[in-house]
């Protein structure tokens, strides 16, 4: 499955690139379990503090592959016979639940049906200006997967979200970012450079900090219960402090400094 995908290490940072390029990223299931595989793999390694998520050559991802697909799954055949979320239900179950590191979004070009799902997934997002961000599915005759009925109505609001979907939408990277979409537009001559600066200006941090934060905003949009959701952070900021990277932190702010942090 290794060939469907490039990855990288530079430092801290593990970049995930789609790559079937010369079908726009397409998702057959090899790639798309390839994903969820090396989401996961990035989760457990604890040399990996952030992770970037992008499309080899001039795409994000052009959804599902409709030329023709080998079915395959990497789960065993017992549990691939009871299986109810298939690759496409797992994309936002890896990236938001099971990975609690930030994984950014590199959205270099087309994100379109499930391949918006996989980007909406993300973090954080950087788009490329010349991007195009398309649901798709009304065109089809289906409805959203991939996780797109949770994550496109918290980033729009609901009748954006139902709006963009149901007038079957195409938006740029600038219009994306105005609707909430991603959080920054980047030219496309100077979007490879940004993508790894960004990445690299997360790991000034204590990756224990950064897991502990998106976890935490992770249960936030999850639990309706005011009280449980307080103790949560609560637990969550003395599990924090607890760390040797808090003490650095807390040392280095009084002798102005910059910390150096170990993930420890």
């Amino acid at each position: 499955m290794r060939e469907f995908l490039q990855i990288e290490n530079t430092g801290h940072v593990r970049t995930i690139s789609l790559n079937r390029p010369e079908r726009k990223n397409a998702l057959n299931d090899e790639l798309a379990w390839a994903i969820v595989q090396a989401i996961e793999a990035a989760a457990s390694d604890d040399s990996v503090w952030v992770v970037a998520l992008k499309g080899a050559g001039d795409a994000f991802c052009s959804g599902l592959d409709l030329s023709g697909n080998t079915p395959f799954s990497a789960l065993t055949p017992q549990t691939a016979l009871i299986d109810d979320l298939h690759w496409v239900g797992r994309f936002l179950l890896s990236i938001r639940k099971l990975c609690d590191k930030p994984v950014v979004g590199g959205i270099n070009g087309a994100a379109v049906g499930a391949g918006l799902g996989l980007a909406m997934a993300t973090d954080v997002r950087l788009v490329s200006r010349n991007a195009k961000l398309i649901a798709g599915y009304t065109r089809i005759g289906g409805s959203p997967d991939a996780g797109l009925t949770i994550t496109l109505t918290e980033a729009m609001g609901y009748e954006k979200a139902l709006r963009f979907m149901m007038e079957n939408r195409t938006v740029d990277g600038a219009a994306a970012v105005d609707l909430g979409l991603a959080g920054e537009v980047v030219d496309a001559a100077d979007f490879e450079a940004r993508l790894e600066e960004y990445c690299q200006e997360l790991c000034q941090w204590s990756p224990i900090a950064l897991r502990l934060l998106k976890r935490g905003l992770v249960k936030a949009l999850e639990s309706s219960d005011m009280e449980q959701q307080l103790r949560y952070e609560l637990a969550n900021i003395r599990r924090a402090f607890a760390s040797e990277d808090a003490r650095e932190a807390r040392q280095a702010f009084s002798e102005k400094r910059i910390p150096v942090f170990e993930g420890r």
